[in-house]
């Protein structure tokens, strides 16, 4: 611990330095051995923290600012949410998500009711936040994984999302269930209810008249610390709000994310956002290892153990349940299950929530704790099991020839749809062998009915490509039309086969600015050639001389060059943007003797 004499300044440097290197050491350890970040910072706090070693005090008060990370996970939740897509999610996200929470909560306070010998309050407050999951441990996992946007993906976000939204009643109903004295001069539930829809209307009125005019005015000057700024203070404006009216900080947060959903700016803001929640979140996970009770942990080791693991028993059983209900498949199910099966991080705020509310004792809160922090443990390994699962073959794709069976050829052409198709039949028109591989059915048998050979599979699994002869292959080309390919996919693929170039079909700008950084063969725009050349026809039909399309796309090609080269540097779709053509900017186009002479 500092000394008594330190001042804050000294006290903030030497605790900063103990909790940031000891969660650097634990997180790289956990990650090496495939464990996650989550629970690097958990161990790394208990460590550091009262219980542990004593190095670093006030963990309460630390607990209290990490949770602006669990703010600012939400908000860039809520970015990923377009208005549209929340509508086609919603039998999803008020269905599948509100029948896990109400029935994995139930299950859970009857289970600790019944065996524990908790009262029926101090078991729905510790049953309910159980039924949670950890959307801090398993989004990014779908996100780096690519598969957030797969219908295995969209389900599992939906429970998730519809979890997040569920703190506001769960700290109504433990307030109404308090007896704490204080809390009785609290608003009624209703009254909450109403603060809730009110707050929500307010924010979405703010977004359209006063947040969306700034973000243009902002987007003129070009300022990329002004993105930042505004960033953080329509989360803070919006976790302000709600705190104010005794809401989740997390849900006015999400409100202010699904505001800017739509918005052009959505990336830039993201990008901006996304530093400030993964230190903050990082922080909140080593605050909670910091106020675990290790002593009454060590004391119950066999009551964690046994509820740890009734817990994610319990919820895998139900969730798979569930899933199989609403028409996944019945490995999927399971896999989702498993998926979802640990507790989440709003769990150790729940259980604070019911401390405070004297449902249950601080030891208890520091159990019940530990053995969400059990369950995350199992969650890194369950992720492997519920993968295989989930990509398990459906009975629709039984009898699809498996890439193991293709004969080895000089290259990997990985999505054989429209874009995939040219690639592959310049190649095998040259005469070089070519493995097709794709992971639509309905394509693979489309494929064959032009005597074409496509093998079954998720191209972008190093398993399927092994399988599939890339040790061997010169080439590997990406034709899938996926925004999530990165370099989290494709940096894995290159280290296990170095000896084949990588080719990369780019869904948009911003994807060919995120793998400008890789040592690849070559990314390719899907739409950029096709869109030049109808550039070239425009100008035609409008009369325009041969000589001087052809100046327009020479000069338009180097323009492009010029601006995907500053966005690079200085990571900003922003940069360089004084070099776009509008009216009262035009081109200087030259004579043909002149680009001659230049030429020459």
């Amino acid at each position: 611990m500092p000394a008594q004499g330190a001042s804050a300044t000294d006290i903030l440097l030497s605790e900063g330095v103990i909790l940031l290197g000891a969660a650097v050491l634990f997180v790289m350890l956990f990650r090496r051995f495939g464990l996650g970040a989550v629970l690097g910072y958990l161990v790394a706090g208990a460590l550091v923290g009262p219980q542990g070693l004593g190095l670093v005090g006030g963990a309460e008060s630390k607990l209290a600012i990490a949770e602006i990370g669990i703010v600012l996970l939400l908000f860039l939740v809520g970015l990923e949410l377009h208005p549209a897509r929340l509508w086609r999610l919603r039998h999803d996200i008020f269905g599948l998500g509100l029948l896990q929470v109400v029935l994995c909560g139930v299950a859970l306070s009857g289970i600790i009711f019944l065996f524990t010998g908790f009262s029926w309050g101090a078991a729905i407050a510790l049953g309910l936040p159980l039924g949670l999951s950890s959307t801090a441990q398993v989004l990014p996992g779908l996100k780096s994984s690519g598969r957030i946007n797969s219908p295995f993906g969209e389900k599992a976000f939906s429970i998730l999302l519809l979890q997040d939204l569920s703190i506001v009643p769960l700290i109504t109903i433990i307030a109404a269930l308090s007896r704490n004295p204080a809390d009785a001069a609290g608003p009624p539930g209703w009254l909450m209810g109403a603060y809730t829809v009110g707050a929500i209307g307010g924010l979405v009125l703010a977004g359209r008249f006063i947040l969306r005019p700034m973000l243009r005015l902002v987007g003129r000057l070009g300022d990329r610390e002004l993105f930042v700024v505004v960033g953080l203070f329509t989360v803070l404006a919006a976790a302000a709000l709600m705190h104010s009216l005794h809401l989740s900080t997390a849900l006015g947060a999400f409100v202010a994310g699904v505001m800017l959903a739509d918005s052009p700016y959505r990336h830039e803001i993201e990008s901006d956002v996304e530093p400030f929640r993964s230190i903050l979140l990082g922080l909140f996970f080593l605050a909670v290892g910091m106020v675990l009770d290790l002593h009454a942990v060590l004391a119950n080791p066999l009551f964690v153990i046994s509820v740890a693991v009734t817990l994610v028993a319990t919820k895998a059983l139900i969730i798979a349940a569930i899933a199989r209900l609403f028409g996944m498949e019945g490995k999927p199910a399971i896999a989702l299950g498993l998926l979802l099966s640990q507790g989440g991080e709003f769990g150790f705020v729940l259980f604070a929530q019911a401390q405070s509310a004297l449902l249950i004792a601080p030891q208890a809160a520091s159990l019940f704790s530990a053995i969400v922090t059990l369950s995350m443990a199992t969650t890194p390994f369950l992720m492997l099991f519920a993968r295989r699962l989930e990509f398990a073959k459906p009975k629709s794709t039984e009898g699809l020839p498996d890439p193991e069976a293709a004969p080895r050829g000089n290259a990997l052409i990985i999505g054989y749809g429209r874009f995939g198709q040219t690639v592959a039949q310049m190649l095998m028109g040259h005469g070089f062998g070519v493995t097709l591989i794709d992971k639509k059915p309905a394509q693979i048998e489309l494929s064959s009915r032009f005597d074409l050979k496509v093998y079954y599979g998720d191209g972008t699994r190093i398993d399927l490509l092994r399988r599939a002869g890339a040790e061997e292959a010169k080439l590997i080309a990406f034709c899938i039309d996926d925004p999530s390919l990165d370099e989290k996919v494709l940096e894995p693929i290159m280290e296990m086969f170095p000896q084949a170039a990588i080719l990369v079909r780019a869904y948009d700008r911003r994807q060919l600015l995120q793998l400008q950084d890789l040592d690849i063969g070559g990314v390719v725009r899907e739409v950029f050639e096709s869109a030049v050349r109808m550039g070239v026809q425009a100008m035609a039909l409008l009369n325009v001389p041969q000589w001087e399309i052809v100046e327009v796309e020479r000069q338009y090609r180097e323009n492009d060059a010029q601006r995907l080269a500053a966005q690079t540097e200085q990571g900003t779709l922003l940069a360089a943007k004084d070099l776009m053509y509008r009216p009262g900017r035009a081109m200087t186009l030259l004579e043909p003797d002149d680009i001659a002479g230049e030429r020459a």
